[in-house]
């Protein structure tokens, strides 16, 4: 490589303080993602429903994804990357501090709204940030430099579970759901109106740390790459990026890495209390010590996807894609098949594993795409709708408690992920074998 180009330098010019600016972006929309999971169980005490209706919120986290990305895509290419992220940090900040008159009415169907805005900007903020990452910097480093950003995305991640915990969690009203059921109105009400102000505060306070973040982007000098056409043909344009195999392809293995993910992610509690139960622990500690080793996987997660960035430099993406999808495949099966800590451990394994996944799909659907990005952009955020549609599949499986007479249905369950890593790995080999040709 030349002197005048780097991971983030081209033709002699720098992009290091964009970067920067973009990369803490990531970090942003991963602390939002896993502040908001422990939010399910926490609303349905506050408001006494059941455990259904406080999944509205994924309901409402995931429709703002679903809903806003290709309005995002077209106002991108109307206006600019730079606009497509103030635009995010906007409605991000917007939906946050709508926690504040949410909680002065006291109606949960506000708090939804609230979600649903935060995440419209989430969903903007993805899909300006993604490929914007992507222009920084010579092509054929493309993918390597949006897994380095994206590196940061599960450090915000790390930083909202650990709010949710410590900050949320611990500090609402220990009264469990069968005693708060039996309070009289007026006590409910003053119960629920403490609740709310502790759960409240901490996106009262991310809130103002985006508004700074908006600022400083508004006023900061952004490059303008990628912004060269703002012609919208939308029909057209999605007619072409869809006639692309490696494209196409890329939005499928997009759709079910992200569905295996929230699997992987969300089940180990299931999974691990199951193990640690039948270690004589009860049920409250099994579950707090399956936490725990939710944080080591997200750990090692973090720390794998470092070390696949630095593998870069001597391996094509879409190789290491395929490797990496047949660990995961080895240590998925682990997991079903042991039925002791052994399968933790795997579960664990996975998280390594799946570490540059969601990166290098993206950098490779979208490698030549050049303005077409925008809109190539926005199909594989759609694909985080995966995150919905299956884990409600492998709930049903668990719900059956054993498969095959004796064979716990959790350990079964894990065929689902299985089944999204053959996808992904499929993919990978796929596309290097092509590019390699």
């Amino acid at each position: 490589m030349s002197k005048s180009n780097s991971l983030i330098t081209k033709d002699g010019v720098s992009y290091l303080i964009p970067f920067i600016l973009v990369t803490f972006c990531f970090a942003l929309w991963g602390f939002a993602n896993d502040i908001t999971n422990p939010m399910v169980k926490a609303f349905s005490k506050i408001f006494r429903m059941s455990v259904t209706d406080g999944t509205l919120v994924q309901v409402a986290f995931y429709g703002g994804y679903f809903c806003m990305a290709f309005p995002a895509a077209i106002f991108i290419r109307k206006y600019s990357y730079k606009a497509g992220v103030l635009m995010g940090l906007g409605l991000y900040a917007t939906g946050a501090l709508l926690f504040f008159p949410s909680k002065a009415i006291g109606v949960y169907g506000c708090f939804l709204i609230a979600y649903f805005i935060m995440t419209c900007g989430l969903s903007f903020l993805e899909t300006s940030c993604n490929p914007y990452i992507l222009t920084m910097g010579p092509e054929d480093t493309a993918t390597r430099r949006l897994n380095m950003a994206q590196c940061f995305n599960p450090c915000g991640s790390i930083i909202g579970m650990f709010v949710a915990m410590n900050f949320i969690q611990a500090r609402l009203n220990p009264m469990s759901s069968d005693d708060r059921a039996l309070l009289g109105d007026a006590e409910f009400e003053a119960m629920k109106d403490a609740d709310l102000s502790v759960l409240i505060s901490p996106y009262l306070t991310i809130g103002l740390v985006i508004v700074a973040m908006f600022l400083i982007i508004l006023f900061a000098k952004m490059p303008k790459n990628g912004d060269q056409s703002h012609d919208i043909h939308f029909l057209s344009t999605l007619k072409r990026i869809f006639s692309l195999k490696y494209y196409r392809e890329g939005v499928i293995a997009q759709f079910f890495y992200v569905g295996a993910q929230i699997m992987c992610w969300t089940f180990i509690i299931q999974y691990g209390t199951r193990v640690f139960m039948a270690e004589g622990m009860d049920e409250q500690s099994a579950e707090v010590l399956s936490q725990r080793f939710n944080i080591y996987a997200m750990l090692f997660f973090i720390c794998s996807r470092f070390i696949a960035t630095y593998l870069m430099k001597w391996l094509k993406p879409a190789k290491l894609l395929a490797i990496f999808g047949v660990l995961a495949m080895v240590f998925t099966v682990g997991v079903i098949l042991f039925q002791n800590r052994l399968g933790i451990y795997c579960l664990v394994c996975v998280s390594g594993c799946m570490s540059l996944m969601f990166p290098t799909i993206y950098g490779i659907a979208l490698d030549g795409l050049g303005d077409d990005a925008k809109f190539g952009a926005a199909g594989l955020i759609m694909a985080i709708l995966g995150g919905s549609v299956l884990p409600p599949l492998q709930a049903m499986i668990i719900d059956q408690g054993t498969v095959f007479d004796s064979f716990p249905a959790t350990n079964a369950s894990f065929v689902l992920p299985l089944v999204c890593f053959i996808i992904v790995t499929a993919y990978g080999y796929r596309m290097h074998r092509e590019r390699s040709l």
